[in-house]
């Protein structure tokens, strides 16, 4: 019997997973997806300690571009900090980190996830002993929601599960632990039929959605919801200071979800979801039950500006190839 053919015998391991990450960076070097390996006692595995982001990189004619990387790095940092976790890099390490693995995959667009987490020397519940790892990943990334989504208008639910409020977790830290509140708000969502959810908070003001800021139009002023009680946005911040350029009334506004339902038009926005208008919530059209023709607008100047085709926001983007 040959080994191949033996009951004992395994398959190789694939050396890359269907997210196609390629090369990650991994403990201060550029290793193969296969190579980045954690044990199964990481302490992050089992108690949530552990901080992230989520940060695109466009196509640009500059070749490709990072959206507000310093400004993520920084997130990235003060999460961190939030929870008291010591980050073993700086700003400018986090930036390097990221610039050189989109240069080594070569990609002209993705997706970049920084994390930062405990390792796994001590599996109590204190983090005290552990070693903090950083690592980066990017992977090829598209519509979120999908094209119908955008196009026609995702379609929410007001979820059962309310926004995790301050005083219970650290909701200015991108903490991975503080995100089971939003895997249980969008797969109940989605169970239903809907394509994301909304989180109200503890009194019943709306929050935000699973991964996304909100925005709603009524009247032809601008309203970014004011009670956000998650990290700060910063597509939400991008999305406000572009508005303002268009020239559109902008005040931050608490509401709740009824004020949502008779509004003119309702968005949301993140990095994966960059700009996303929303049909109907809890079946109620919002508008005309279709895309909204501000969201629309809004979320075609936003793909411009990310994509270095608007020279008054071009501040924003950090070019991995620039000399």
């Amino acid at each position: 019997m040959s080994a191949s053919s033996s009951p004992s015998a395994k398959a190789a391991p694939s050396s890359t997973s269907a997210l196609n990450a390629g090369y990650i960076w991994f403990e201060g070097e550029l290793v193969p997806e296969a190579e980045a390996k954690i044990s199964v006692l990481t302490h992050a595995l089992h108690y949530g300690t552990s901080v992230f982001e989520g940060i695109r990189a466009y196509e640009t004619a500059k070749g490709a571009a990072v959206f507000r990387l310093n400004e993520h790095s920084q997130r990235l940092i003060d999460s961190a900090k939030i929870i008291g976790m010591p980050s073993p890099v700086s700003v400018e390490e986090i930036n390097h980190a990221i610039l050189e693995t989109i240069r080594k995959n070569e990609r002209k667009s993705c997706y970049i996830r920084p994390l930062l987490w405990y390792g796994a020397e001590s599996l109590g519940v204190s983090p005290a002993k552990n070693k903090v790892h950083f690592m980066v990943v990017t992977l090829p990334w598209g519509i979120y929601l999908g094209e119908e989504a955008v196009r026609q208008g995702a379609k929410l639910m007001t979820s059962s599960w309310r926004r995790s409020s301050g005083d219970i977790m650290p909701t200015k830290s991108k903490a991975g632990g503080n995100y089971v509140n939003s895997v249980l708000a969008n797969s109940e969502a989605r169970d239903n039929g809907f394509d994301e959810a909304l989180l109200l908070d503890k009194e019943g003001f709306v929050a935000e959605g699973s991964g996304e800021n909100i925005f709603f139009m009524r009247d032809g002023v601008l309203h970014p919801i004011s009670h956000s009680i998650n990290l700060r946005g910063i597509t939400r911040d991008s999305v406000i200071k572009i508005a303002q350029w268009l020239g559109t009334p902008v005040e931050a506004s608490m509401a709740t979800r009824d004020e949502l339902y008779t509004a003119n038009e309702v968005f949301m926005v993140g990095t994966a979801a960059e700009v996303t208008p929303i049909a109907s919530l809890d079946r109620r059209p919002i508008g005309t039950g279709r895309a909204g023709e501000y969201s629309l607008k809004m979320r075609e100047t936003y793909l411009k500006v990310v994509k270095g085709e608007v020279p008054e926001f071009e501040h924003w983007l950090s070019y991995v190839n620039s000399d």
